[in-house]
This record gives structure tokens, C-alpha cells and sequence, in this order.
């Protein structure tokens, strides 16, 4: 890493150059109908990394990209129904209000 991109780094706060999409790069979120139900991808608001995912009821969600288990990132798990699967341990999550929450149970 250069001296310019970590100078980047400090006074943003991300690598902009880390290929994570702006989320406005995205399009409009209430017609984004490229993404699939079941999808889900990595995404970035400033800063903040999210995860936006298109639930089995077709709802579109968008999170924070961390796991509230450990941290893992949400956008490297899947869907399964209206429930998010981390990756790392897989523990179901459910979208509310912005955040992932832990479900009742670990999956199996």
C-alpha cells in the first residue's frame, strides 16, 4: 500500500479502491429488480458496510454486513426464506430495522 491510499484510508475510513460497491452505484433501490430472491450482496454506504438481499417473499433488505455472532460478513452467507444465513457458523438471521438479529435457534 502507497503512501496515498493510506492517507485515503485514514481520512475516510475504507479503501476505496477494495471493489465494494457504493450503494448508489447500485440503482435505485426500490427497483432494483436485477436482484435475484435469494441474493444477497456486499455493498458500502460511506463507511459502513452493508449487505442487501432480496428475502423469499421478494422483500428487499439492507444491513449492516456484520454477523451479530461474531462479525463475519452476512453478504458471504445466503437466504432461506425471509431468514439471512451467516456463513462462518450458520446462524439464521432475521432483518429488522436495519440490523440482523439473532434468530431462536442455530442452524443445524
Amino acid at each position: 500500500m502507497g503512501p496515498v491510499t493510506a492517507q485515503l484510508i485514514d481520512a475516510l475510513g475504507y479503501d476505496p479502491d477494495d471493489g465494494v460497491p457504493e450503494i448508489s452505484d447500485l440503482g435505485d433501490l426500490a427497483r432494483l429488480g436485477d436482484l435475484a430472491v435469494g441474493a444477497v450482496i456486499a455493498a458500502r454506504v460511506g463507511a459502513r458496510r452493508v449487505a442487501v438481499a432480496r428475502l423469499g417473499s421478494g422483500r428487499l433488505v439492507v444491513v449492516d454486513d456484520a454477523c451479530p455472532h461474531d462479525g463475519g460478513r452476512i453478504s458471504d452467507g445466503f437466504v432461506d426464506g425471509e431468514r439471512l444465513i451467516c456463513a462462518r457458523h450458520g446462524w439464521e438471521l432475521e432483518a429488522r430495522n436495519g440490523r440482523c438479529e439473532r434468530a431462536c435457534k442455530l442452524r443445524e
